[in-house]
């Protein structure tokens, strides 16, 4: 994924936005399980009261409970309690850890004390504290100031500080109701306010969530655009020998399946990868912040998750990279049989195909299969652990809460942040199927283009405008030991035809390609205008040549959109001429719709022979210097064949006109012939001259052509 990195610029802004709000959200839902805590220990278990220091309590419950405080503390809550009308309030919130403690300390003094006296009518169960009366407390007040209180004290102070607050609570709720305070409404007053607290916590993080939403979507399916784009922009970009190396089916998918893979990470990404840190982070703070004694649980279910990613990647990485290549085996195969139906169909080999599909697609399959029964394993592994420790957490805060060093609704915040915590940390095994069809893209981005521009590009000689010339040229193809082309030099000149001919293999067609550069040569040098093909820019070569490739290719869209397609300024009169030079303008006015007859993919809907004149004519339509056909007459009946060749001499009579082909009567009326052999120049001259030096030609023209035709 990084080498894809800075497809996410231009989207910089959206990702840090994506990224505050997913922290809001995160916040959002860390507060959630605090805010339930609190209801549980504060508004249920504790009735709604927060602090072991009551904001009001009677003139008699003061003085009781300085009976227990030292000289310090008694002046304390003096600098913090305000006498009014008949009872005591406190002046600001500002100290109130300080006076919990001090009450708390107290109170446990005061218990400790009567547990020494062992007054019977008091219980000093924890549990029975709600049952106490301050009546009978206050009547005590007489021993406890004749006790020498340092020996309680000292054993209250070594309690642990969640007991003593929790039990200040219960006095706290005793001196309220003491002074009147309704302690039911309190309680409710605090459940509703934390609940409407919730609800308002809950409802800002679906609206993050749901920005985050739209931002991550917006940038996954816009860095898949763009991949899909530059991609496109590369492959066309390729030469013969970048394809090659990426067969046709791989592309297809890389641009398709595997930016979708790349894009649906992105999407996932942002909305969940990045969450995870933060939450787990918070998480830990939180988990911190209110208990630790069971963070190595927490630990423990970290490091089971660790040993299942572990296992995952181990496991599923090398078939994750092996699904992409696969889904190019089932891609190959269906474009292959697609596109070779007739074929298929007239040699009744349908059993065949459909057995080399059935095995693409069994090992896809099975490969699959086996990624999603490793996959499958997660879950119940998951919740077998999820559980267990979910088990183990209520099993140890069990035994604290009844020591009461936790509560209830810390053990429950524990559970939800623990979950929080694991559950995040299993969305990283989406990550390597991604990864790898990240670096599949990678590959066909980083890829080298063998044809470049120059740094310094050369314009070309118009004084040598049209001419072709080969300087002992010779090509192979990659790493192929042998050359397929050796030493081949001629001179291709204005208002002269040079053609091409040879058996098959000869490298007629290679020759052909190296003038437009969809290969480069290895040796020698090849000069068009005057100046090498490498010293100029592919464009403005291009521009030089019209060129009919050996396979005729149409676009869809209309006949007129095909012809135009390398001219858009083609009036309507010059459509109609150079359709009549290639001899398409008699079957295009038979059409329904003329010149606007829509034409399928890959011109499927019109004859191999139709398709070659339609190709011819946008050939022409460009009007270039040099025309490049590719044995573009082979599907053209002899009469046709003749007429397009005659019209053709007339209409491109200044250009440079070069012609592979089988046929000898489509080269015999030639300025120059070449005769190819193995790669090589066997034979150079017209007709006549290549009959009487030339055996290969002669063997060529005397196997088609009769005595009297030569």
């Amino acid at each position: 994924m990084l080498r894809l990195k800075k497809y996410l610029k231009p989207y910089l802004f959206m990702i840090v936005c994506s990224i505050i709000l997913l922290f809001i959200s995160n916040l959002c839902d860390l507060k959630l399980p605090d805010i339930m805590s609190d209801i549980v220990n504060v508004g249920i278990q504790q009735y709604g009261i927060e602090h072991a220091a009551p904001s009001e309590l009677s003139q008699e419950g003061l003085d009781f409970l300085e009976t227990f405080m030292s000289v310090e503390e008694k002046n304390t809550i003096h600098e913090n309690y305000e006498f009014v009308d008949d009872h005591y309030e406190i002046k600001s919130f500002d100290q109130i850890e300080q006076l919990d403690g001090i009450f708390s300390l107290s109170e446990w003094t005061m218990i400790q004390a009567v547990s020494s006296m062992n007054q019977g009518n008091i219980s000093t169960s924890e549990q029975t504290f709600d049952e106490i009366k301050l009546t009978e407390l206050y009547q005590m007040k007489p021993y406890f100031e004749m006790l020498d209180l340092q020996q309680a004290r000292k054993m209250a102070m070594n309690l642990d500080e969640s007991m003593r607050n929790s039990t200040g609570i219960v006095f706290a709720r005793l001196f309220y109701e003491e002074v009147g305070v309704n302690t039911e409404k309190m309680q409710r007053d605090f459940i509703l306010t934390s609940g409407l607290k919730m609800l308002m916590i809950a409802f800002l993080g679906v609206l993050t969530i749901i920005s985050v939403s739209f931002i991550s979507s917006k940038v996954s399916n816009g860095v898949a655009a763009n991949l899909r784009k530059d991609v496109f922009r590369k492959v066309e970009d390729f030469s013969n020998a970048e394809f090659d190396q990426y067969s046709t089916a791989s592309l297809i998918t890389r641009t398709t399946n595997d930016v979708t893979q790349v894009s649906g990470l992105i999407m996932m990404g942002l909305r969940i990868m990045i969450s995870a840190p933060i939450m787990g982070i918070g998480a830990m703070l939180m988990i911190f912040k209110r208990n630790t004694s069971m963070v190595w649980i927490l630990g423990l279910g970290i490091v089971c998750v660790l040993i299942m990613i572990i296992f995952m990647f181990i496991f599923a990485l090398p078939k994750f990279k092996m699904i992409q290549k696969l889904v190019d085996k089932l891609n190959l195969v269906a474009r292959e049989n697609l596109n070779g139906l007739m074929v298929v169909r007239a040699f009744k080999n349908q059993d065949f195909e459909a057995k080399r599909f059935d095995e693409a697609n069994n090992n896809l399959t099975k490969t699959q299969l086996f990624i999603n029964r490793v996959m499958a394993t997660m879950m119940p592994f998951m919740n077998l652990m999820m559980n267990g420790m979910m088990l183990l957490i209520i099993w140890v805060g069990a035994h604290q809460i009844a020591k009461s060093t936790m509560q209830v609704g810390d053990m429950m915040a524990f559970i939800t942040y623990t979950m929080q915590i694991v559950m995040f940390a299993m969305i990283f095994i989406m990550v390597p199927r991604a990864s790898v069809s990240a670096s599949r893209i990678a590959d066909v981005l980083e890829s080298e283009c063998q044809i470049v521009d120059p740094v310094n590009p050369l314009p070309f000689d118009e004084s040598q405008r049209g001419v072709v010339e080969f300087k002992n040229v010779s090509f192979n193809y990659g790493d192929a030991q042998e050359d397929v082309l050796q030493n081949i030099s001629f001179v291709a000149k204005p208002h002269e035809t040079t053609a091409f001919i040879g058996s098959t293999g000869s490298g007629k067609s290679t020759l052909i390609n190296l003038i437009p550069r969809f290969y480069d040569v290895t040796q020698g040098e090849i000069l068009v205008n005057g100046v090498n093909v490498k010293d100029v820019n592919v464009k403005d070569l291009h521009d030089q040549i019209g060129y009919v490739a050996q396979k005729g290719v149409l676009l869809s869209g209309t006949i007129a959109s095909n012809i135009k397609y390398g001219n858009d300024s083609l009036s309507d009169e010059e459509l109609k001429e150079i359709a009549c030079v290639a001899q398409a303008d008699e079957f295009i006015s038979q059409k329904s719709d003329g010149y606007e007859f829509e034409i399928a993919q890959g011109g499927a809907n019109v004859s191999g022979g139709q398709k070659q004149r339609l190709s011819i004519a946008r050939a022409l339509a460009k009007k270039a210097p040099i025309l490049i056909f590719d044995d573009s007459f082979s599907a053209l009946d002899f009469k046709t064949d003749r007429a397009l060749r005659k019209a053709l001499k007339e209409y491109s009579s200044d250009a440079t006109v070069l012609i592979v082909a089988q046929r000898v009567s489509s080269i015999m009326n030639a300025e120059q012939i070449i005769v190819l052999d193995e790669g090589k120049i066997v034979g150079k001259g017209t007709h006549d001259e290549l009959l009487k030096t030339c055996p290969t030609y002669y063997e060529i023209a005397s196997s088609q052509l009769a005595k009297e035709e030569l």
